[in-house]
C-alpha cells in the first residue's frame, strides 16, 4: 500500500487526507470518510484492502486528527463544501462516498449539495439526514450533550465510549487512542459541536434525492442512539439493501474488516461509474 499524504486549505484551517491511487487511471475511487470524532485510521483496513483495486482517499475531517486546529463553527453543508474542494484538488470525479456515521451524513448533504457528482453511496452506521425519520426529542437531545459529556469524569467517558461503540479489542484500543488524542475538553467540545451540528442539519428538513446505487450497513450490535431503528426505516421507506455486520457495533469497520470490505467490494466495484 502506498499512501501519500496530502493536505488542502479550506479557509478556517488544514485538512489533512491520504491517497492511495495505485490501483491506475481507469479504476473507481473510494472516498472513505470517518465517524464523529474518529480519525482516518478508522478506515487503515479498508485502505489497505482496496490497495491495487481501487483508488482510495481517506481524510481527518476538519477540527478531526491531524486536521486541526480547526474552529468549531462549521456546519454540515459547510464540511461537504470542503470535501468537494479536496476531491476537485484530486481531480476526483464520481467517487463512491463511503461515509461512517457523521461521514454518512457529509455523503448526503454532499449528494444534495452536488447532484450527479456521486457514482455510489455507503453508509456505515449511520442515518438518513431526514427529520421525518426522527422524533422532535430525539433530534432536541442531540443538540444539547455538552454539559452531559463534560460532567463524565474523563477515565470514566473514555470506558464508556470505547465500549458503546466497539464490539472487539482492537475498535475499542482505536477509539480510546483517538479519545486520548484529544483530551476531555477537546473531545468533549468536538463531539458536542458535531452532535449539534448533526440535529441543525436535521431539522433544515432538506428534502434531497440520493441519485445513486446505495448500500447500507449496520453493526448488528450498534446502540449509538437509534442507528438501528434509523437503518430500518431508512431501507424499507427507500428501498436500499442493509446489510447487518456481525460482532460489530457503531465503528464496524474496524469491529469486522473483512466482512465490511467484502460488502463494500461487492456494491463499489461492479457499479458502471
Amino acid at each position: 500500500m502506498i499512501l501519500d499524504e496530502e493536505s488542502f486549505d479550506a479557509g478556517n484551517g488544514t485538512v489533512a487526507y491520504w491517497v492511495d491511487a495505485s490501483a491506475g487511471p481507469d479504476a473507481p475511487w473510494l472516498v472513505f470518510l470517518p465517524g464523529l470524532t474518529a480519525d482516518h485510521t478508522l478506515f487503515d483496513a479498508q485502505m489497505a484492502h482496496f490497495s491495487g483495486k481501487a483508488n482510495c482517499l481517506v481524510w481527518d475531517a476538519p477540527a478531526h486528527g491531524e486536521s486541526r486546529p480547526y474552529p468549531l463553527g462549521f456546519t454540515m453543508d459547510d464540511l461537504a463544501r470542503v470535501l468537494h474542494g479536496v476531491l476537485e484538488s484530486e481531480a476526483i470525479e464520481r467517487p463512491v462516498l463511503v461515509g461512517q456515521s457523521l461521514g454518512g451524513y457529509i455523503s448526503q448533504a454532499f449528494i444534495d449539495l452536488y447532484p450527479g457528482e456521486t457514482g455510489g453511496f455507503v453508509s456505515i452506521d449511520s442515518a438518513p439526514l431526514q427529520k421525518r425519520y426522527m422524533k422532535g426529542w430525539e433530534i432536541w437531545t442531540i443538540r444539547h450533550t455538552r454539559l452531559m459529556y463534560l460532567s463524565i469524569p474523563w477515565k470514566l467517558l473514555v470506558k464508556w465510549v470505547c465500549e458503546n461503540v466497539a464490539e472487539t479489542r482492537a475498535g475499542q484500543d482505536n477509539m480510546r487512542t483517538v479519545m486520548e488524542s484529544y483530551g476531555k475538553r477537546g473531545y468533549c467540545e468536538l463531539a458536542a459541536h458535531g452532535y449539534r451540528m448533526t440535529g441543525d442539519a436535521i431539522n433544515a428538513n432538506r428534502a434531497y434525492l440520493i441519485d445513486c446505487p446505495a448500500l447500507l450497513l449496520c453493526g448488528e450490535h450498534d446502540g449509538t442512539g437509534f442507528i438501528m431503528r434509523y437503518n430500518k426505516e431508512w431501507a424499507k421507506a427507500e428501498g436500499y439493501p442493509l446489510v447487518w455486520v456481525p460482532n460489530a457495533r457503531h465503528n464496524s469497520p474496524v469491529d469486522n474488516p473483512d466482512f465490511v470490505n467484502e460488502r463494500i467490494e461487492g456494491f463499489a466495484l461492479s457499479l458502471e461509474i
